[in-house]
C-alpha cells in the first residue's frame, strides 16, 4: 500500500514534524507478518518561506502561505498512484485564516483520507468551527488521541462517532540506562526536574520556579532542566522576553544555580536520554485546553514520574496511579507534591513502573499497526473522484503571483505614478491614488500569504498617504520625484480611494502598529465625508466604511455616516433610473463596477433590502451592457457609453475590470449564488487574453500589467494603476476561490 502524508517533516523543528516522521517509519517498516512492502513520501510545510535540507522521502513543499502550492501538491498526490492520504492537521501549520488553504486541496484529493488531530477547541471561533467540520466532513477517518477529544467532535463539531478513532500518541522504543544517562550528564548527585518542548508563557514554567526555594531548602541539590527552544512564533513576536523573565525570576528567588536552560533542539535520541536521566518530568501547562501532549505521552512511554497540571490530556494519561496532579499555576501545591516524592521514594518507584507498564502499549510500531488497519478498512470503500465544479476557476493555469514590477515601481517614498513600458518614470512622480491601491494591495497580499515584503511595502505606503494628508483631513494628490507637492488639494476621487484603503487596513491590520496610525489618518478625514459630491468618491468612501465597520461594528456614528452616504448613493440611482436604463448616471463612465459595489458592501453592514435590490440591480444592468458570453468587454473611455448612444469599445482600463472583478466577489460574499463568481473569474481572465483584442495585458517577463488597449493595439506602458488592478484581482480571485471551496 502506498502513503501520502502531509504534514511538517525534519528538519524543521516543529513537534507535529517529528510525530509525522515517527508515523511514516512505524508505516513503512512495519513487521506485521500481513503487510510487506509499504511506501509513502512526505508532502511538507514549510513555515514564512524558509527552505529545509529535507531528506529523500520529501518529494513535493508546501509554502505555508502560497496557495498556489497546495493545488499543486494535491495534483502530485493525485498522480502519485497513492492508495491513502494521512493529513495531520494543526491550525497554525497551513496558510490562511485559521488555516483554510488546506481546504481547496482536501476538496480536490481523489483517495481516501485520514485525518489526525493535534489540536480541537472547546470554544473555536466560527471560522475555526466551520474549518473542523469541513475537514471531518471530507475526512474518511478521524484520528484523535484522547477520549476528551472524542467527546468534544461529537458534541462540538457534530462529527458521526463511527467516524472517529482514538489511536494514543506513539512513543519511539528508545531505551537506555538511567544511570549512564545521569553519569554523562553529570547529573549522579543531583535530583533533576525536567520539563522539555518549546519554550511559550502558555507553558507555566514559572510555576516551577517559583516552587523550588521551598524544594531547595530541603533538598539542596536539586536542579531543574528547562529543555528546549523558544517557539519560533513567539520568538518572532516578542524574541526571548519570555526566557528572560524566567531567568529573572530565578535570580530574584535566588534559586538561579538550580534552574539549567537548554535553548536546543534535540534529535530524540539525546531527548530520551534527558527523559533517562530525570527523577521526575513536570508539565506545569497554565490552562486545561490541551488535548494531545507528546512530550507527555514520551515522558509516560518510558516510565519517567510525571507531575502535571490537570489539561485534558494530562488528566487522561496520568489517570491510575501513572502520574500525580496538581492545580494550574499553585506553586505551594507543586512544591509539597515534589518533596513528598523525594521523601518517599518508594512511592515515585511505584509511579514509573505503573507508566512503564502502559508505556509498552503505546510505542510507534504498535501505532503503525492501528493506522495500517485503518487504511486496510478505508479502501475498500469506492474511490473519491472530484470533479472540478462548475464556475471553479483552475488556479495553475495562472501566471504566479509575483511583487517583482511593484518592488521596481516603487521606492522609500511611495510607488511612482507611471512607467515607460516596464521602467518606472521618474518624471511623472507620484500620486495619491496609486498609494492607495498600493496600500489595500500590500495589506490583500500579508493577510493571504504573510509575505513580509509585503510588510515593508505598506510602511511605505501609508506613510506617504500620511504626508500627503492637510490639516483639514483633506489629501493632497500629487508630489514630484523631488518631493515637491503639485496640488493643494486632490481630486474627490483620490480622497475616496484612499478612504477605501485605509478602511480596508483598519479591518484587516497586520499589527496594532499599522492599526492606530491608520486610525488617526482615517478620523482625521472623516469630517470631510459629508462634503463629497462625486459619486464615485462617495462609492469609494462607503467601501472603506463598511470595511472599517467590520472592526468596529458597534461605532454607531460612522454607522450614520454611512447611511448618509449611502442614502445619496441610492438617490442618485433612483434619479437615473427607468425601465432599460437601470444606472446612477446618464452615463456608463469609468470605475463603474464601484457604484454597484458600494451598495453590496453597505448591504452586509446595515442589512437593508432596498439597499440590495438597488445594488443588484444594477449589477445586474452594468452586466447586460459588459458582460457578453461570460467574456468581459469594457465600456471605454474614449467617449464612454451615454443613455441611448453608442458605447464605446475603446480604450479599456485595468482599473474597470478590477472594479467588476471586486464586485461580484462582494456579491458571491453577499449572496452566495455560485454565478457570480463564474463571472467573477471571467472578468479576471480579461488581464490574461479572454478581452476583445484577445491579447495579453499582463507581461510575463516584467511581471507587470500593461495599461490598457485602444483599437490600435495594447499601450505596453506599465504604471502602477493597471499593475495594481491586475494584482488586486488577482488577491481577490485567490479569496474568493477559496471561499468558494468552503461553500462547496
Amino acid at each position: 500500500m502506498k502513503f501520502a502524508f502531509i504534514a511538517t517533516y525534519p528538519p524543521r523543528e516543529c513537534g507535529i514534524g517529528t510525530f509525522t516522521n515517527n508515523l511514516f517509519k512505524s508505516i513503512l517498516n512495519n513487521d506485521n507478518s500481513r503487510k510487506k512492502g509499504n511506501e509513502g513520501f512526505i508532502v511538507a510545510l514549510s513555515d514564512h518561506d524558509l527552505s529545509y535540507n529535507y531528506p529523500d522521502e520529501v518529494k513535493l513543499v508546501i509554502r505555508q502561505d502560497n496557495q498556489i502550492d497546495y493545488l499543486e501538491a494535491v495534483e502530485y498526490i493525485n498522480l502519485s498512484g497513492a492508495d491513502v492520504c494521512i493529513l495531520q492537521h494543526e491550525f497554525g501549520i497551513f496558510g490562511g485564516q485559521d488555516g483554510k488553504y488546506i481546504l481547496p486541496l482536501l476538496h480536490k484529493l481523489k483517495i481516501p483520507l485520514i485525518v489526525t488531530l493535534h489540536t480541537i477547541l472547546k470554544t473555536p471561533s466560527f471560522s475555526q468551527k466551520s474549518i473542523m467540520q469541513e475537514i471531518c466532513t471530507m475526512a474518511d477517518r478521524v484520528v484523535v488521541m484522547s477520549h476528551k477529544a472524542i467527546e468534544f467532535l461529537e458534541e462540538i463539531y457534530n462529527v458521526p462517532k463511527e467516524k472517529i478513532s482514538l489511536f494514543e500518541h506513539g512513543v519511539p522504543d528508545i531505551q537506555f540506562s538511567p544511570e549512564k544517562c545521569r553519569k554523562e550528564f553529570k547529573l549522579e548527585k543531583r535530583k533533576v526536574l525536567l520539563t522539555f518542548g518549546f519554550v511559550g508563557r502558555n507553558k507555566g514554567l514559572e510555576t516551577v520556579i517559583k516552587a523550588l526555594p521551598e524544594i531547595v531548602e530541603k533538598y539542596p541539590e536539586v536542579l531543574y532542566i528547562i529543555l528546549g527552544k523558544t517557539h519560533p512564533n513567539v520568538l518572532r513576536e516578542s524574541g526571548e522576553e519570555y526566557r528572560i523573565y524566567l531567568m529573572r525570576l530565578a535570580k530574584s528567588l535566588q534559586v538561579e544555580k538550580n534552574v539549567v536552560f537548554l535553548n536546543k533542539f534535540l534529535d530524540e535520541q539525546d531527548l530520551f536520554k534527558y527523559l533517562y536521566a530525570c527523577d521526575i518530568y513536570i508539565t506545569p501547562y497554565l490552562n486545561e485546553a490541551q488535548i494531545t501532549s507528546g512530550t507527555l505521552s514520551y515522558a509516560v512511554g518510558i516510565g519517567a514520574g510525571v507531575v502535571s497540571t490537570p489539561y485534558w490530556h494530562a488528566a487522561e494519561l496520568l489517570a491510575d496511579e501513572r502520574g500525580k496532579l496538581f492545580d494550574f499555576g499553585d506553586h505551594k501545591s507543586l512544591s509539597t507534591l515534589l518533596i513528598e516524592l523525594f521523601d518517599k521514594p518508594h512511592e515515585l518507584s511505584a509511579m514509573k513502573q505503573n507508566a512503564y507498564e502502559y508505556g509498552l502499549g503505546i510505542t510507534w510500531p504498535k501505532t503503525g499497526e492501528k493506522y495500517l488497519e485503518a487504511a486496510e478498512q478505508i479502501v475498500k470503500d469506492e474511490p473519491k473522484v472530484v470533479e472540478q465544479a462548475a464556475g471553479e476557476l483552475d488556479l495553475l493555469v495562472l501566471p504566479p503571483f509575483s511583487l517583482d514590477h511593484i518592488n521596481r515601481m516603487t521606492d522609500d517614498t511611495g510607488i511612482i505614478q507611471h512607467a515607460e513600458f516596464g521602467i518606472p518614470n521618474l518624471k511623472e512622480g507620484y500620486c495619491m491614488d496609486d498609494n492607495a491601491r498600493a496600500l489595500l494591495m500590500v495589506v490583500m497580499h500579508y493577510r493571504q500569504m504573510k509575505n513580509q515584503r509585503a510588510l515593508e511595502l505598506s510602511t511605505i505606503y501609508l506613510s506617504y498617504i500620511h504626508y500627503m494628508q492637510n490639516s483639514d483631513g483633506t489629501f493632497r494628490n500629487f508630489l514630484s520625484f523631488s518631493r515637491n507637492f503639485l496640488d493643494e488639494v486632490g481630486s474627490e476621487d483620490s480622497f475616496g480611494r484612499t478612504i477605501w484603503a485605509l478602511g480596508f487596513l483598519l479591518g484587516n491590520a497586520p499589527n496594532n502598529a499599522f492599526y492606530q496610525a491608520g486610525k488617526q489618518i482615517f478620523f482625521n478625514a472623516t469630517p470631510n465625508f459629508e462634503k463629497l459630491k462625486s459619486i464615485r468618491s462617495i462609492a469609494n468612501t462607503i467601501i472603506g466604511i463598511c470595511y472599517y465597520l467590520k472592526s468596529a461594528p458597534s461605532d454607531e456614528n460612522m454607522i450614520e455616516k454611512l447611511r448618509h452616504l449611502v442614502n445619496i448613493l441610492v438617490r442618485h440611482y433612483n434619479e437615473n433610473r427607468t425601465p432599460d436604463w437601470q444606472w446612477f448616471e446618464q452615463v456608463i463612465a469609468y470605475d463603474n463596477g464601484f457604484l454597484p459595489l458600494a451598495l453590496l458592501h453597505a448591504a452586509e453592514i446595515l442589512n437593508d433590502e432596498k439597499v440590495k435590490k438597488a445594488a443588484i440591480e444594477s449589477m445586474n444592468f452594468l452586466t447586460k451592457v459588459t458582460l457578453k458570453d461570460n467574456n468581459l468587454s469594457i465600456v471605454g473611455n474614449e467617449n464612454w457609453y451615454h443613455k441611448d448612444g453608442e458605447r464605446s469599445i475603446f480604450s479599456q482600463q485595468p482599473v474597470d475590470a478590477m472594479a467588476m472583478v471586486l464586485m461580484y466577489h462582494q456579491a458571491f460574499r453577499l449572496t452566495s449564488e455560485k454565478e457570480y463568481l463564474s463571472k467573477m473569474y471571467a472578468c479576471f481572465l480579461w488581464f490574461i487574453g479572454e478581452n476583445d483584442l484577445k491579447v495579453n495585458l499582463y507581461d510575463f517577463e516584467t511581471k507587470g500589467c500593461c495599461d490598457g488597449f485602444d483599437i490600435n493595439g495594447v499601450n505596453r506602458n506599465q504604471g502602477a494603476e493597471s499593475t495594481l488592478a491586475y494584482l488586486i484581482s488577482y488577491l481577490a480571485v485567490l479569496q474568493a476561490h477559496d471561499e468558494f471551496g468552503k461553500a462547496n
